[in-house]
């Protein structure tokens, strides 16, 4: 009989230097929104370089539940075709374990004029409030309406307006860009998110035909266009994914050649790995990272880009207990974000919080294997590295987290000489 998935857990041992090169994916974020976009068209959409995990997974069976088919069309290349879709609203069991299933409202809102969502699901790391998407449909012209029980959006004709958000949420400029790229007129998003994540949006809708310009920046301007056509787009790579394997080789004192990854996505984290003192290269999509001489402390702050990504303070938490002297990590985007805090003080690690948004980290300190559970899909693979840089055994369990935004990440840090199984 098949092993229960939520069964699964990763046993590492201790001390291996870690060397060599990987592949790094494709950006399980960008994906999710590229996938939610082509509910927008009546026709193929193909995405490349899309990550073979569980979320992308997830995101399907939602996708299919709205009558889109969506199938693999190749090696990590995704069809999905929307020409008939058979409900305004996804099921509530599949969007209850999946964050990103709420951008299907933005592009269920754009292409029939209402949508319909349950609560959405995911990780538990603190307050990501509907709010800022529900106040993007109703600039847009659409009427809301929110229940313990579900989430609605209904507009006869969505009008392009000005949007000022309260807070540069990712997901909530998402959906606002794909409400609007089908609206009548002009459509300004001020206080918009300026991450990779919405960039890559804006340009595969742009390859659909919208007209979208400014992504990247705190003001982005769509606008309306009459109807969208099926394309191709290659999905950018998950600066998330290499961010944690360039940490893998510097904690255990190695070295990676890091392949298929976007620098200029990474300059907030690449500043602070160069601050700790670790041996940045980087040549087109190829970047080396080494660990040179001992790890220096330092202050770091998560903020929305172009800071310091909050999905890798966790793991650059891990880093700095083996740093010298004291750190500070101050949490700016998520407050519930420092739960792996106990179970890295389990291990010898020497922390203290201050309230639910900063630590304090002295080292270095020797860490010792240990038996831990993955809260969420970051500080999984954080309590991975932990157990990198340990001396002797790691379990990590409820690995399912971690499947859900890497692909294969055990078998990657075995090609870097990594001691990992799946058991």
């Amino acid at each position: 009989m098949a092993l229960n998935l939520r069964e699964q857990t990763f046993v590492l041992e201790g001390g291996k230097r870690l060397s060599g090169s990987v592949q790094v994916g494709g950006s399980k974020n960008a994906t999710l929104g590229a996938m939610a976009a082509a509910l927008l068209v009546p026709g193929d959409c193909f995405l490349e370089n899309v990550p073979v995990i569980d979320d992308v997974e997830q995101m399907a069976l939602v996708l299919r539940s709205l009558g889109c088919d969506v199938e693999w069309a190749g090696d990590h290349t995704l069809r999905l075709n929307a020409t008939e879709i058979t409900s305004s609203c996804p099921d509530r069991e599949i969007v209850g374990t999946l964050r990103g299933s709420f951008l299907v409202m933005g592009a269920l809102l754009g292409r029939l004029g209402e949508a319909a969502c349950p609560p959405p699901g995911g990780d538990i790391i603190g307050g990501r409030p509907i709010d800022v998407h529900l106040a993007g449909f109703r600039a847009l012209g659409a009427v809301t309406e929110v229940s313990q029980e579900m989430f609605r959006a209904k507009a006869p004709e969505l009008r392009g307006a000005t949007f000022f958000a309260d807070y540069p949420s990712v997901l909530g400029t998402q959906n606002t860009m794909m409400a609007a790229v089908c609206a009548k007129g002009t459509s300004t998003i001020v206080n918009a998110a300026a991450e990779p994540e919405v960039q890559s949006l804006a340009a595969i809708l742009n390859e659909m035909g919208a007209d979208i310009t400014s992504a990247g920046t705190n003001t982005i301007t769509i606008n309306g266009v009459e109807r969208l056509h099926g394309a191709r787009f290659r999905i950018i790579p998950d600066r998330l994914e290499a961010g944690t394997f360039a940490i893998a080789a510097v904690i255990t004192g190695g070295e990676a050649e890091l392949r298929g990854v976007e620098p200029d996505h990474m300059q907030g984290f690449l500043a602070k790995l160069r601050q700790a003192g670790v041996d940045v290269q980087t040549s087109g999509d190829v970047m080396r990272v080494s660990a040179g001489g001992e790890l220096q402390a330092l202050t770091l702050q998560a903020l929305p880009y172009p800071g310091f990504p909050t999905d890798l303070q966790a793991p650059m938490a891990v880093l700095l207990t083996q740093a010298q002297g004291v750190s500070t990590v101050h949490e700016r985007v998520f407050d519930n974000r420092l739960g792996y805090i106990s179970d890295l003080r389990k291990m010898g690690a020497e922390i203290v919080t201050t309230g639910t948004t900063a630590a304090i980290i002295t080292g270095p300190t020797p860490l010792s294997g240990s038996a831990l559970k993955a809260l969420d899909v970051r500080a999984g693979a954080a309590f991975i590295l932990a157990g990198l840089a340990a001396n002797g055994r790691t379990t990590v369990s409820d690995i399912y987290h971690v499947d859900r935004g890497y692909e294969r990440i055990d078998e990657k840090l075995r090609s870097l000489g990594a001691d990992i199984e799946r058991a």
